[in-house]
């Protein structure tokens, strides 16, 4: 039976495909029918996630890509074109923000997270968003973060930076190609048991109690709660949805309990 969640005969390029958030989309989509071409830096990991969609029965392709390199980005999209001649959906999931005081961290990885989250981001939709026009038709989804749109502190200003200016992009490009058929929205986690932050909670174990105190949920976030938010965004029973900044959270943000203020 045919329903508004099923891609049977779509594409998905979904970045940061090894683990965590990517893996998880990348699983959801598959399940839903889609084909997928997936990218990470960590080659081993993303060949395992391609193995488990074929698994299912559908088409995955890996490739190890760093999303910071424009020219690694086209190279990718030459292997979607040869592969699959056609892209419906682009998850942006991959990129690293680096920690730092705003009075120490130096310019250099500034500019690093930057390229990580916002020129290796507008690149992956600037080549998605071409060939969706081309279609008339596509879905982008930006992975952001409550950063987008609140003051983390902890450190955390280039990657707040970076993922202001990804908030912002995914409102102007909605706004630009909506007449052409392509959908952009962001999906803005909270903290999300990823490996990065698995590890940061292992060096500090009181910093999971503290990001609990701004959780209402009670819990922190598990890579697979992003799965029904994929395959919604990918499908068309979000049709007439663009331009969205989506939090996935927790009730983070309506507790407005996020921020951490430095003590001296």
């Amino acid at each position: 039976m045919t329903t508004l969640f099923d891609l049977s005969g779509r594409v998905a390029l979904i970045s940061g495909a090894a683990s965590g958030m990517g893996r998880a989309m990348s699983l959801a989509l598959a399940d839903h029918g889609a084909d997928l071409l997936l990218a990470d830096l960590n080659e081993a990991g993303v060949c395992q996630t391609a193995e488990d969609v074929r698994s299912s029965g559908r088409k995955a392709i890996a490739v190890r890509c760093d999303v910071s390199q424009p020219d690694a980005i086209r190279s990718m999209f030459e292997t979607l074109d040869r592969e699959f001649t056609r892209i419906d959906f682009l998850a942006n999931v991959a990129g690293e923000g680096i920690l730092g005081r705003p009075e120490d961290i130096s310019l250099d990885d500034v500019e690093k997270t930057w390229r990580n989250l916002v020129y290796g981001r507008f690149c992956m939709c600037q080549e998605a968003g071409r060939r969706m026009i081309a279609a008339g038709r596509g879905s982008i989804v930006n992975i952001g973060s409550l950063a987008s749109i609140t003051a983390l502190g902890r450190s955390h200003i280039a990657y707040s930076m970076a993922m202001g200016a990804v908030a912002q992009m995914t409102r102007e490009l909605s706004t630009e190609w909506a007449a052409h058929g392509v959908r952009v929205n962001a999906i803005l986690p909270a903290q999300v048991l990823n490996p990065s932050l698995e590890q940061r909670i292992e060096a500090d174990p009181g910093l999971k109690d503290r990001f609990l105190k701004g959780i209402p949920a009670g819990r922190l976030g598990h890579p697979d709660d992003i799965k029904g938010l994929a395959v919604l965004l990918a499908s068309d029973a979000s049709s007439w949805i663009t331009g969205a900044l989506i939090p996935m959270d927790g009730g983070n943000l309506a507790m407005n309990g996020g921020g951490t203020r430095r003590y001296p």
